[in-house]
């Protein structure tokens, strides 16, 4: 099995993926990459999931990438509109060239002797397993699987005769016209489809085990647009981004730093969108803000869509199903001839790839991320993982460009291979996603990387701070090590990769 070399080795074409081979372009433009995908398309999350509605909880001034500022009004831009900006900075950049398709990376070894990785991957569409090796393996896959979604154990659903879909994996055929709809969630999807499916459905209710705090906000900048008109528009929109991104942080260190203050806060604006058409009690949720993500909606069309009467929210545990009715523990029926499990993501760590060091099985969950970027013990590994409290791609822009300044360090000083080791004993039991406590985080809580007591082993969740040690603070720190380059003759370093590649497949 022939093996293709490179050297950067981008595994996922989703936001993160894109960002990072654009800013490759841009700052290590002699380096050869390629982008592996499992997917036939690229847009990652935005391409997966296609439900009524589906947009983003972040704001777009945010959300877009610093390169390639987002310069439109809308704050909260549907999923459509979304993917079409990613493949737009695809085509832009130059990198759509570079990915491959319907390849599912299985395996990932790094070859000590050759200062190389070796990725596994099989074609999707007829099985053959293909083989790769880079300096650099770059991991953008997000968080979660994607071939299948969470759903907990419903009591008796073989009983139930309606239809039951989970988001992840919409039909495009589902007629909810003048349906009962039941919406089992209360998180961002669950808030995004009730609207979306209430306008044509006969009613949509939203059955909850629990509450969460919804934030309200307009749909479109009114402010940006103003300022557009008198300043050159990219001062408006980098304007927009800084201030958007200023706010972010605030509204969660203020969650984190006076909860008592944040949650009234939350709860009064609730409370004024609902005028008075559902019981606050639906809306109050018994942990603190920020304990698990606050939910974002655009002109409150959730309180709106509830204010007309066609959804409404319960709060309640299903007991089990008859028929077309779910049952409740407290005794109510909820008819139903759909019901739609919005019951959240099955996390995944590093795309549910196996790693190997010489053959030696690698547990990302007993080791700790260098500055949130490069993973413990691991020789020139990377990676992406955006922020859960803010835009994702905040931290994707300062984690790609952090990864190119390693890239160029290595090369101006002649160096082969990269790795953070830590001798202080930091190593705490939490994971790096520690600080929320959703049911979708502490089920991963052994799947993911574990948070590190003090700096760099420490995840800040902090923009500002992870500006300042990403892209000014020295890359020789003492805790990077680096090898110098070991350069053998190419026929020498061929076939022991090959070698390796046929005893994985």
């Amino acid at each position: 099995m022939p093996t293709e070399n490179f050297d950067v080795l981008i595994v996922g074409a989703g936001v993160s993926g894109i960002g990072m081979a654009c800013t490759l372009t841009q700052q290590c433009p002699d380096q050869t990459y390629a982008i592996l995908e499992t997917r036939g398309s690229l847009g990652g999350t935005w391409d997966l999931f296609r439900f009524p509605g589906v947009r983003s909880d972040s704001d777009m001034f945010t959300y877009g990438y610093a390169f390639r500022p987002w310069h439109d009004f809308k704050v909260l831009a549907d999923g459509a509109t979304i993917r079409e900006y990613i493949a737009d900075t695809a085509r832009e950049f130059g990198v759509d060239r570079h990915i491959r398709y319907h390849l599912k990376t299985t395996h990932a070894n790094w070859h000590a002797a050759s200062q190389r990785w070796v990725v596994t991957a099989t074609d999707q569409r007829n099985g053959v397993v293909q083989s790769f090796s880079c300096r650099h393996l770059v991991m953008s896959t997000g968080y979660f699987n994607y071939d299948a979604g969470y759903t907990p154990a419903l009591p008796n659903l073989e009983k139930f005769t309606g239809q039951v879909v989970h988001p992840q994996n919409w039909p495009g055929s589902l007629d909810w016209r003048d349906k009962r709809v039941v919406v089992l969630g209360s998180g961002a999807t669950a808030i995004t489809l009730l609207p979306a499916m209430a306008q044509a459905s006969a009613h949509v209710t939203m059955l909850q085990r629990s509450p969460t705090y919804i934030m309200s906000l307009p749909s479109r900048d009114g402010l940006t647009r103003a300022l557009s008109r008198i300043l050159p528009k990219r001062w408006a929109f980098a304007f927009a981004r800084r201030r958007n991104t200023v706010l972010a942080g605030w509204i969660y260190q203020a969650s984190r730093k006076w909860p008592a203050r944040m949650r009234k806060l939350f709860l009064a604006q609730a409370e004024k969108h609902l005028a008075g058409s559902a019981d606050m009690a639906h809306f109050t949720p018994t942990y603190q803000p920020w304990d698990q993500r606050v939910c974002v909606v655009p002109d409150a069309d959730l309180f709106a869509t509830i204010k007309s009467g066609k959804a409404s929210v319960v709060t309640d545990e299903i007991a089990g199903f008859s028929g077309s009715s779910v049952l409740l523990r407290s005794g109510q029926r909820l008819d139903a001839d759909i019901l739609v499990t919005a019951t959240g993501l099955d996390v995944q760590a590093l795309g549910g790839m196996q790693i190997t060091v010489d053959g030696q099985a690698y547990d990302p969950n007993q080791h700790m991320l260098y500055k949130a970027v490069l993973l413990e013990n691991l020789p020139n590994f990377y990676w992406i993982f955006g922020y859960t409290n803010a835009s994702w791609t905040l931290k994707v822009d300062l984690a790609t460009r952090y990864i190119c300044r390693v890239i160029e360090h290595m090369k101006a000083h002649g160096k082969g291979v990269a790795v953070a080791r830590d001798n202080t004993g930091s190593r705490l039991p939490e994971s790096i996603m520690g600080s929320l406590n959703s049911g979708y985080i502490t089920r991963a809580a052994a799947l993911m990387p574990r948070q590190g007591s003090r700096a760099p082993w420490k995840v800040t969740h902090h923009y500002a701070t992870d500006k300042t040690v990403l892209l000014h603070e020295p890359i020789a720190d003492g805790v990077l090590r680096f090898e110098d380059r070991n350069e053998p003759p190419a026929s020498s370093v061929a076939v022991p990769l090959q070698r390796q590649a046929q005893q994985v497949a």
